[in-house]
């Protein structure tokens, strides 16, 4: 299809819309990890349940989704200029993070709100990189993958989401923690856990997100749903 009639897609539009929200989400719910399992606890120590990864990666298996769900109603060059366009609230988002971190807080904000906002806004410039980097990569490699492989293999749709969702978010993974917390402490232990969370994630909810997002897509330009 056509990058410039695909602008004028109702199914485009709303795409983008959400696409860019998760965008900017995606960075505010990194800043906590969460268990997915039960937590054991002994005296003062708390454990990890089998499954511990940081929040973010619900709206990035987002972006998967609805990137390929792009690639997959409009094409691959549609998708991977979505994926470009991303940057502008990907940066802005940064931009106005930094700035609202270093403008003075107001004397009458309660403290424990202004230090808890100031440390979740005062991400360093290694890991605001990191993202960068690690989003650019993984979600261009995302949509080759998955577009690759509905000529090579047909139309499973769900075939093709698995494995492209897996392996760019093994991808992900390795730019990301590579470059944020190389150096500061081994970071075996953090890659082995951060793959095994997102590969399981990615394989359970990222083929039936697709399905809805082509659907919800399909109904929105007035093509036949899946």
């Amino acid at each position: 299809m056509d990058i410039h009639r695909s602008a004028i897609s109702r199914s485009l539009f709303a795409l983008s819309v959400f696409y860019g929200g998760m965008v900017c989400i995606a960075g505010v719910l990194g800043n906590k990890q969460v268990s997915l399992g039960p937590v054991s606890e002994i005296g003062n120590w708390v454990g990890v349940g089998p499954l511990a990864v940081e929040a973010g990666i619900f709206a990035f298996l987002m972006l998967v989704a609805v990137s390929s769900a792009v690639a997959e109603l409009h094409g691959q060059a549609t998708a991977n200029t979505l994926v470009r366009f991303g940057f502008v609230p990907l940066l802005m988002a940064m931009a106005l993070s930094w700035l609202v971190w270093v403008l003075p807080p107001s004397p009458k904000m309660q403290p424990e709100y202004r230090d808890s906002i100031q440390l979740i806004l005062g991400t360093t410039g290694r890991i605001w990189a990191a993202g960068i980097i690690a989003y650019g990569v993984s979600q261009t490699l995302n949509v080759t993958i998955f577009s690759a492989l509905k000529s090579g293999q047909g139309k499973l749709l769900w075939l093709r989401a698995v494995i492209a969702g897996v392996l760019s978010q093994i991808v992900d993974t390795l730019i990301f923690v590579t470059i944020a917390f190389s150096g500061d402490f081994p970071i075996g232990p953090l890659l082995v856990g951060q793959m095994l969370a997102k590969v399981v994630l990615s394989i359970v909810l990222v083929p039936p997100l697709i399905y809805v997002f082509v659907a919800i897509g399909r109904a929105l330009d007035g093509r036949r749903s899946l």
